[in-house]
């Protein structure tokens, strides 16, 4: 591409093929858009420059901007219950269901020994001193049934087997609108024993 595009349009294409899911295609149609639109790429690296400002909220470890995330800074919080998520992206998707008023617990990853993610990294041990002392009564488990997911679920729940405090997780099963005919073992497995009541 040397010479095709000049010095400032290579740099920005190889800065974006960095970005997760971009390759160099994706990344030189994105920095061509931008080209071609400047006042969306000042907006972009007016955006960009604001991520300096992020950082984790000292109680739950979502992202914010002041030492504690609006959630937890909330008084209308429930600080009896916290929901454990992988990353605040489910954090966020839990939260837009509406029906959660508990507070959260970031873990920023699952248990991989192979990609070096181990309990310290994971903020598991600050999960643990926040049951402790903030007078949890429930632990809501709210991490993917993928095989990661419920290897550090498991590991979570043998830690608080001391403790006094209720864990739970959220229901796994059929997907609305799924055909009960279509669905793996381990999801009908799931959806039998976590069945809800109806009458």
């Amino acid at each position: 591409m040397e010479g095709v595009f000049p010095e400032p349009l290579r740099q920005a294409i190889k800065a974006l093929a960095f970005l997760p899911g971009l390759g160099e295609k994706s990344a030189t149609r994105l920095a061509l858009y931008l080209v071609r639109r400047p006042e969306r790429a000042e907006e972009l690296a007016a955006a960009l420059r604001a991520l300096s400002r992020i950082k984790l909220c000292r109680e739950c470890g979502n992202f914010t901007e002041a030492e504690l995330c609006g959630l937890c800074a909330s008084p209308d919080r429930d600080r009896s219950v916290i929901c454990v998520v992988e990353d605040p992206a489910a954090l966020s998707a839990i939260e837009s269901a509406g029906v959660f008023h508990g507070r959260y617990h970031v873990l920023h990853g699952v248990l991989s020994p192979r990609d070096g993610l181990g309990p310290e990294e994971l903020r598991i041990p600050e999960l643990l001193e926040r049951v402790r002392k903030d007078n949890v009564q429930e632990v809501l488990i709210g991490l993917s049934p993928t095989a990661a997911g419920e290897a550090t679920a498991a590991y979570i729940v043998e830690l608080l087997n001391d403790l006094p405090v209720r864990v739970t997780r959220l229901a796994c099963g059929l997907a609305l609108g799924m055909e009960v005919r279509y669905a793996d073992h381990l999801t009908l497995k799931r959806a039998l024993l976590s069945r809800e009541v109806l009458k």
